[in-house]
């Protein structure tokens, strides 16, 4: 049986050149692999307040972005996660056999509802690892390509299966998390020891950047007061933040990319890390323009959706009879 691989991104803020290197740019080559399976996440982006029309427009943007990075809607299921009923109708189950004492635990979590008071933290934010869980397990998705600070929530998705099989036998599927090793974890360029994350005007590089800005975030990265460029992420964050970048993009290893830049100045090395970005991304930006323009998303997001459903269903019905729900067609 093929491995199904199963990823989503949430439409909250402008996606980054982290989100494109870290999951987007490597996608197309999962196809290989197996099933896979690829998913707007916009009923997570509720957890928090969000506009109505920001949340409709990040969601054209993103499924674009997907298919702007080379994704074929017909070899892939590309859907909004909305558009399957079944995920929230399995997560009504599911939130039943995860506990708040590990939903309380999550990182995330205690991150988001630290900065808010506690009479404005909704459900939602708190259980979304259960729908997160059912996203999964809905398609029996044994690969997920995840960002580092997803893992834990990949990690809880593998007891709720532990949790569930022990119970009713073998209905759902072991998924495991899959880290890139290269680009991993792309930091910000103001502040090279936190991550890019939609948040920093000045650090961040956002898809829907002009080349000009791109290019000026760049040559403006924070750096050290050395000279060498070399990977060294306690000494030289900001140059290991660079040489990640540069690596992930030329598909060599960082060991490559400092053989590369042995003997240049700081600022010969910014602008050719500059010329790579900016190369890929005018390519990038010139298809995500097209594909808005015809609106090709809407016809790979409606068949997607089909498909999804398909399938969804197929495990949701598993679940129903395993719990006991009675099922009358």
């Amino acid at each position: 049986m093929a491995e199904k691989i199963l990823t989503g991104i949430k439409p909250t803020g402008q996606l980054t050149l982290g989100n494109y290197i870290g999951v987007l740019k490597h996608l197309h080559k999962e196809v290989e692999r197996g099933d896979c399976y690829y998913f707007i996440a916009d009923l997570h982006a509720l957890t928090l307040p969000i506009d109505p029309e920001v949340l409709r427009q990040n969601s054209i943007d993103l499924a674009c972005f997907y298919l702007a990075a080379g994704l074929d809607p017909k070899k892939v299921t590309l859907f909004l996660q909305s558009s399957v009923s079944a995920h929230a109708e399995l997560n009504a189950i599911m939130q039943n056999y995860l506990y708040m004492g590990e939903l309380s635990r999550m990182t995330q979590f205690k991150d988001k509802s630290s900065k808010m008071k506690e009479s404005a933290i909704g459900l939602g934010l708190f259980a979304y690892p259960v729908l997160m869980a059912c996203d999964i397990v809905l398609y029996d998705a044994s690969a997920i390509p995840v960002g580092e600070d997803q893992i834990q929530h990949v990690e809880l998705t593998r007891d709720l299966v532990n949790r569930f099989n022990n119970r009713y036998g073998d209905i759902l599927v072991m998924p495991k998390a899959e880290v890139r090793k290269v680009g991993a974890r792309i930091m910000s360029l103001s502040d090279p020891t936190v991550k890019m994350s939609k948040s920093d005007p000045k650090g961040d590089i956002f898809l829907k950047d002009d080349l000009k800005t791109i290019r000026k975030k760049i040559m403006s990265a924070v750096t050290d007061s050395g000279c060498e460029v070399k990977f060294d992420q306690e000494n030289k964050p900001g140059i290991s933040n660079l040489l990640t970048i540069y690596a992930a993009l030329k598909d060599i290893s960082i060991e490559e990319a400092e053989k590369e830049f042995e003997g240049y100045r700081y600022g010969d090395f910014k602008k050719a890390v500059a010329d790579v970005v900016c190369a890929e991304m005018e390519i990038f930006q010139n298809k995500y323009r097209e594909i808005l323009e015809t609106k090709a998303y809407e016809e790979a997001l409606r068949e997607g959706a089909k498909r999804a459903q398909a399938i969804a269903n197929q495990t949701l019905k598993r679940v129903k009879n395993a719990v006991g729900l009675l099922d009358i067609e």
